[in-house]
């Protein structure tokens, strides 16, 4: 039986991140040598670099517990890999559920996967996000071109342009998470879960700007995405219980 926990995929997805790692190890050594024959003082250096790796802490946050919000479908390794790498828990989780419903399994439910079905999971979730890395070098130079002579002629306009462009970006996540809306005119209020679980994160959200502007907590601004994760997903459980 396929097993999503294998050790061999451990170490697949091991060796992966090791090369990453070198990676930025290699340019953190490049720019550190460029820094100091440039002129930049050791000790402000090690400072922005002190500074950078405590900052890492609350992305680290999020990325854990994205990767154990999709351990219990597909295993450590896969998600591992991905929000390793290039992913993003919205991404990866829209991703994930789509391919599983395609097969008729619902997420957050499945027990346990075939190699087919996981290496079609794997493969709706890594080749669809890496769409966005091909058409960088593609589209981006041309769109930004655009972009900064809209600036130039309407800088009014190009602000529009990119407000809408965020906002339709918004807009596809939205309509996830009200896709099941529709459910409690058939006396199912299950379609309110995550709702309500967008409500409460943005609250929480809200209430990090609140502290922010307000009583000058400049750390949470770097710390409020985990801390609105955690919350939605903590809150998600009594939610549910109370909505099912």
């Amino acid at each position: 039986m396929f097993d999503v926990n294998r050790p061999i995929l451990f170490i697949l997805v091991g060796i992966i991140i090791l090369v990453v790692l070198a990676q930025s190890v290699f340019f953190l050594i490049k720019a550190w040598k460029h820094g100091l024959a440039i002129g930049m003082e050791k000790e402000k250096m090690k400072k922005t670099a002190a500074t950078a790796a405590v900052f890492t802490i609350a992305p680290a946050v999020a990325i854990v517990i994205s990767v154990i919000t999709l351990a219990k479908d597909l295993g450590i390794p896969l998600p591992w890999l991905r929000l390793s790498v290039v992913g993003s828990l919205s991404y990866e989780t829209i991703a994930a559920s789509n391919a599983e419903g395609a097969m008729g399994l619902v997420f957050g439910q499945v027990s346990s996967l075939t190699a087919s079905q996981y290496v079609t999971i794997a493969a709706v979730m890594t080749v669809s996000i890496m769409v966005g890395i091909w058409l960088v070098p593609v589209v981006c130079k041309k769109l930004q071109r655009g972009i900064i002579r809209l600036e130039n002629r309407d800088r009014k306009w190009s602000e529009i342009l990119t407000s809408s462009m965020f906002i339709g970006m918004i807009s596809a996540f939205l309509g996830y998470v009200f896709c099941d809306f529709s459910t409690i005119f058939h006396g199912d209020t299950s379609g309110l879960i995550p709702v309500f679980v967008m409500i409460l994160s943005a609250v929480v959200m809200a209430v990090a700007g609140i502290l922010f502007k307000v009583l000058k907590w400049r750390w949470i601004s770097d710390y409020a995405l985990p801390i609105s994760l955690i919350a939605g997903m903590a809150g998600a459980i009594p939610i549910t219980a109370w909505l099912s």
